[in-house]
């Protein structure tokens, strides 16, 4: 072979991304303390990450009391006893909760499109955590699910949690029965991580967001588990039509033909609904699984939000919590992500943006401008219309499926979870050969995007060779990969060898969660991760099969996506050799879906023969205690000169129709403050003059579907806050106002920073019905 040369251009590329990575390398040194101490988890002391108050979201309706906070405090330490449960029933225990878990709104990257200067710029609608407690009659054996508006849940806020469980309720909360799991919206904030990969497209560890967030998922379990009461299940099943497309469709024509035969789409589009209520028959929740990518809310969008999985919950809570502000009453619905991993929401499908030509095609490129102009959009006419017609699409499927519901489970509830080295699993494929999964790598396709977010550079999807140019830049920058690991991917080409890599911590994880919790003919598998549909579909089968095996007959295996810790992909060993994005990105090589199946069927057996007490826990996971901090700093809010903080700066029109926007701008302060400074619960509300009771009525706040907070931010720690209302059908006629709750930051000199409070209120406007 002919030694590689390069052009003058290509020459000076490479100085300049040397040149660039010196200077980064440099800046992460300043910011990083040097210690980097790796400790077990059980034996670490962790930082203090207390905030100074745990919020409660209110669970009355709505007034016109002011928006504070009242704190929750609990003893570090202290062991929270179990309600008393009356046992003498059939059925289960059942607590749900929710609480609010949004973070910081400004100064942080939304995290999984992975592009550079995606960061918050305010919200759209709050993010929550939705707890489900079941517990059989005498309250011996329980579980908890998580369902979080976040892209993924880390590994180290799972084990914080279960810090905090432990500390909070001793041994009644573990490893083995607490499930948390990511909605996958790819618009909530990032920050939360511990692995490199994961805190470079962070852009650094965010102990604000952190805390938030972890408190946020602690607040609804603590609310779920005091809200236990007697009750019953009922689990119901049906297709969802014309919410999802496959964006790989040459990759899942890849699996065997006989095996495509026996479905009738190349999307699993069964939902999965379990109804809630308790022996009067009151409604108290559901738990709906669907595989959908939330990716309505594409990579322009800079708004926090929970996407479409979220605005199906916002839909059937409103439904159910009548006089509730949104984020607030008793019924709580949770929709839950699944095998999503090469679904997508964008049904139009892919086209090229500058011709409208279709470019479904195995590269996903266009001819003119490659893969940064193939893109997918729709079904709406923009991202919000998609995002409502999607998230209405399953709002409709789970009503009617939880309208329906009659079967009831019943049965024993069981849990068996354990720590496995993904790095190093043997696989048997048959009777006389075996196989080994991969320290982690990413391929190049990895770096393509896909159709719902292209990459920032020019790599296509489908790429199964590399190329000298990226090659050596990869050397120069990180280093080699060993021999080792370009065999074990094969036929992956590997961009990024994160397995060898290992400052200033590991690129990603070494051990892995794999978790199974059943509740009778229920099996919840908890997936550390996103299985393509055929991947799912193997897996599912493959355990169902196990369990029936040792006795445990028509199980309903459901999985849950994106729990405990994050992987990256799943594909099928075929998907695999053609190398998209999906394939790039099975971080633990060709073999990665055979033993996530092979570990799973041994967690099924136990199960199914009462020997779950002798799996070993397996190897425990790091917990990294000093991590690279945000990139952005914290600077001191300064008003503008004869100004004060929440003066107007445009006042709203003296009258407005319904379906128009009523926008109010106002002085602001940083957002990200109130992430710290928890005294008000809401940016904004919308509140009608009630004129009998000659009170204000809060009628939306900043989890309503219908406002939007946009932060604008200058210069010098100067900034505005824009506040819309888009008036919808329902609104009644009547006089109106508009009110910021902000905090800022104040320093003064030699003193430490202080966030103090503030609220403004605009003037009054009149809305008309014609």
């Amino acid at each position: 072979m002919a030694k590689q040369t390069f052009s003058t251009l290509e020459t000076f590329l490479i100085f300049l991304l040397l040149m660039m990575t010196v200077i980064t390398v440099a800046l992460l040194s300043l910011l990083f303390i040097t210690t980097g101490t790796i400790e077990n988890h059980k034996d670490s002391g962790l930082p203090a990450t207390q905030g100074p108050t745990v919020t409660e979201g209110t669970s009355t309706p709505m007034t016109s009391t002011p928006v504070t906070s009242t704190p929750v405090t609990s003893t570090p330490g202290t062991s929270t006893p179990a309600p008393t449960l009356f046992t003498n029933f059939t059925g289960y225990h059942i607590g749900v909760g929710r609480a609010d878990c949004t973070g910081q709104v400004a100064d942080i990257n939304l995290m999984g499109y992975g592009k550079r200067g995606q960061n918050a710029r305010g919200l759209l609608t709050r993010l929550f955590s939705r707890a489900f407690v079941l517990a059989e009659p005498d309250g011996s054996n329980r579980m908890v699910f998580v369902s979080i508006d976040i892209g993924m849940v880390s590994q180290r806020m799972r084990l914080e949690v279960l810090k905090r469980l432990q500390s909070k309720y001793g041994s009644l909360y573990r490893r083995d029965n607490v499930i948390l799991s990511g909605t996958h919206t790819h618009s909530a904030p990032a920050g939360f991580f511990q692995y490199t990969v994961f805190v470079i497209a962070s852009e650094g560890f965010s102990n604000r967001t952190f805390e938030h967030m972890v408190t946020g998922i602690m607040k609804s379990i603590e609310v779920a588990h005091t809200n236990l009461k007697p009750g019953k299940l009922f689990i119901n099943k049906g297709n969802v039509d014309g919410a999802q497309i496959n964006r790989s469709p040459s990759s899942y024509l890849q699996n065997p033909q006989s095996e495509r035969a026996r479905y009738s789409s190349n999307t699993d589009k069964e939902m999965t609904v379990l109804k809630m209520v308790d022996l009067n028959g009151d409604e108290l929740g559901l738990i709906s699984w669907f595989a959908i990518h939330p990716v309505s809310m594409n990579n322009t969008n800079h708004l926090v939000n929970s996407d479409n999985m979220g605005y199906a919950s916002y839909l059937f809570e409103q439904e159910k919590n009548k006089g509730y502000l949104p984020g607030q009453g008793p019924f709580v619905a949770a929709f839950a992500s699944s095998n999503l991993g090469d679904v997508s929401s964008n049904t139009r499908g892919p086209h090229c943006i500058n011709t409208g030509e279709s470019c479904d095609n195995a590269n996903s490129t266009c001819p003119i401008g490659g893969s940064t102009t193939c893109i997918a959009m729709g079904p709406g006419q923009d991202m919000l219309d998609s995002t409502q017609i999607i998230g209405r699409t399953m709002y409709q499927a789970a009503k009617e499926l939880y309208a329906s519901a009659s079967q009831e489970v019943t049965g024993p509830l069981i849990s068996a979870h354990q720590w496995v080295n993904m790095t190093n699993v043997t696989v048997s494929l048959n009777s006389t050969h075996t196989a080994k999964t991969c320290k982690p790598a990413l391929g190049y396709s990895f770096a393509a995007g896909t159709i719902d977010g292209f990459g920032s550079l020019n790599f296509t999807q489908g790429t199964t060779e590399s190329n000298p140019f990226w090659d050596t830049i990869r050397d120069q920058i990180l280093g080699k990969p060993s021999e080792e690991i370009k065999e074990c991917h094969k036929p992956k080409p590997v961009l990024i060898h994160t397995g060898e890599l290992s400052k200033p911590h590991p690129w990603h994880p070494d051990i892995v969660d794999v978790q199974i919790i059943t509740l009778g003919s229920l099996a919840i598998a908890a997936i550390p991760g996103e299985f393509t549909t055929m991947s799912g579909r193997r897996f599912r089968e493959a355990v169902k099969a196990e369990f029936a095996t040792y006795g445990m007959q028509n199980m309903t295996v459901v999985i849950a996506g994106l729990c405990n810790v994050y992987t990256h992909y799943v594909t099928t060993y075929e998907e695999y050799q053609v190398q998209r994005y999906e394939a790039a990105s099975t971080i633990y090589g060709p073999h990665t879906l055979s033993a996530y199946i092979q570990l799973f069927r041994v967690l099924a057996k136990a199960i199914a023969t009462d020997t779950v007490a002798n799996l070993s826990s397996g190897p425990e996971p790091p917990f990294f205690k000093e991590l690279i901090i945000p990139l952005i700093p914290n600077i001191v809010d300064r008003p503008p000169m004869g100004k004060n903080f929440g003066d107007v700066l445009q006042p709203p029109n003296p009258k407005y129709r319904v379906g128009e926007v009523v926008e109010v701008t106002f002085v602001g302060a940083n957002p990200k403050n109130s992430a710290e400074n928890r005294t008000h619960q809401t940016f904004l509300t919308v509140e009608k003059y009630e004129s009998i009771s000659t009170t204000w009525q809060i009628v939306h706040n900043d989890a309503s579907w219908e406002t939007r907070f946009n932060w604008h931010k200058g210069l010098l720690g100067r900034s505005n806050a824009t506040i819309e209302w888009h008036i919808p059908d329902t609104a009644q006629p009547g006089i109106y106002r508009i009110r910021y709750f902000g905090h800022n930051r104040k320093q003064d000199f030699l003193k430490p920073a202080v966030i103090l409070p503030f609220e403004s209120t605009s003037s009054t406007f009149e809305v008309v019905t014609t």
